[in-house]
């Protein structure tokens, strides 16, 4: 069997968030980097699903591909790490500057990896900015105006609404991240990691990674939205939304779920090591004290 329990699959999530605070800044740069461009290859392949389909749900069921991709090559996706490392900062593993250090510069690879696809897919689309007639050309120019001038003609309610399905998108989008730790074999981590990314992605909830792709693609494409409107009224209450959803109803929801209560604590392998090793130098001890007496 190649399932792993949900205690093992905690201490797995632990283990990650204290592995990814620890990484360099290059590191997290390129990692973030890359997978903010695959996250940005996914969508676009999804939103041609929906154009040559006009099923939206077929987009749905492929756009999966590219988080599938992230997980398994080890990048990082920041809304992932929203689960991760808060659960290594309560387990006191690292410290709330490792974490924020960790998003910064994660985040900060993803704005540049999918700028940089961006701006490579809207001129393949334009044909080097010389035919505006493919329809995902409108597709990007209207989605980018809905996320971010949609929300500003509901005022302050926009904001809220913003928040929330940032929080809907990111309990769904963490426990993919999750639910790959059930496995131990490739096919199993991909099913369990597809079934809430097509979840999220199918009801249009709002996802950190995704706009960084698709708001600025709109923008250069010739939506009416200015950097305000992109980062005002989306990517900064997305993020938070995004936190929220990862940190409270992935890494403290599973965490309540199985050890509230419970005396058993969650350890990371280092201490595991550190413990064995002082378990044998009492065992070592112990016959020492016995033979003198």
């Amino acid at each position: 069997m190649d399932f792993v329990k949900p205690a093992e699959v905690l201490q797995s999530m632990v283990e990650a968030g204290e592995s990814k605070a620890r990484m360099n800044r290059v590191q997290m740069l390129i990692r973030g980097f890359l997978a903010g461009a695959i996250l940005a290859f996914a969508t676009t392949l999804a939103y041609t699903a929906v154009s040559q389909t006009s099923v939206g749900l077929a987009g749905a069921l492929i756009f999966p591909a590219g988080f599938v991709i992230i997980i398994l090559l080890g990048l990082e996706l920041v809304t992932g790490n929203f689960a991760m490392l808060p659960l290594a900062v309560m387990k006191r593993k690292i410290t709330l500057l490792d974490m924020f250090r960790n998003y910064f510069w994660v985040i900060t690879g993803h704005l540049i990896g999918c700028a940089f696809y961006a701006l490579l897919y809207g001129l393949t689309i334009t044909k080097m900015g010389t035919d505006m007639s493919n329809p995902l050309i409108q597709t990007l120019i209207q989605t980018s105006e809905a996320k971010t001038l949609g929300y500003q003609h509901l005022g302050g309610a926009g904001i809220v609404l913003v928040i929330i399905k940032a929080i809907l998108c990111n309990w769904m989008v963490t426990l993919g991240a999750v639910m790959a730790m059930t496995s131990t074999s490739t096919l199993g981590k991909i099913v369990a990691m597809w079934l809430p990314i097509t979840i999220f992605f199918a009801q249009g909830f709002e996802h950190a990674v995704v706009n960084m792709f698709v708001i600025p693609a709109g923008m250069m494409l010739g939506a009416q939205v200015s950097m305000a409107d992109w980062w005002l009224w989306n990517q900064i209450p997305v993020l938070l939304g995004n936190l929220i959803g990862g940190a409270v109803f992935t890494g403290l929801g599973l965490y309540a779920a199985h050890h509230w209560g419970n005396p058993v604590k969650i350890s990371t392998k280092l201490a595991t090591i550190q413990g064995g090793r002082s378990g044998l130098a009492s065992s070592d001890a112990a016959p020492k004290l016995g033979t003198r007496s």
